[in-house]
């Protein structure tokens, strides 16, 4: 059996990117940890939204890494400070991933009442219309 891909389709030139697009966003593997929303704020805004309680700022890392926005977090370890009698609350590192569209920028990044919140912003292309000149042979 042969494996259709977009850039073997005649009408789909140059989406091979697209394709290699899907297949790491397929590759993310993100478990449900945190868990996240995304919203629409507008026509051409979105924001994500994570649940990152026990974080502090200093603890969290928001990276753009080939059109991919890379939230990281990872706590302190205070083991040696605190006794637990009992530990209910995971303190565990945890990357999330998004890979982002062509023209979607991160805005700013603020913590809230335990949530982080990435703004993004989507920038709409114009549209271009382009006449090809024939020329005789």
């Amino acid at each position: 059996m042969t494996k259709l891909t977009l850039g073997s389709h005649p009408h789909m030139l140059g989406f091979e990117q697209l394709e290699r697009l899907l297949e790491r966003t397929a590759k993310t593997g993100n478990e449900g940890y945190p868990p996240f929303n995304i919203e629409q704020t507008s026509d051409y805004s979105y924001r994500i939204t994570l649940a990152v309680a026990g974080f502090r700022e200093e603890d969290l890392s928001i990276t753009v890494e080939d059109r991919q926005l890379v939230i990281r977090g990872r706590q302190t370890d205070e083991q040696d400070t605190r006794v637990f009698l009992h530990r209910g609350i995971a303190a565990r590192q945890f990357q999330r991933s998004f890979v982002l569209a062509d023209g979607v920028e991160v805005g700013e990044a603020s913590m809230e009442n335990g949530l982080l919140h990435v703004d993004l912003s989507r920038t709409v292309p114009e549209t271009v219309v382009q006449t090809i000149q024939i020329r005789k042979g």
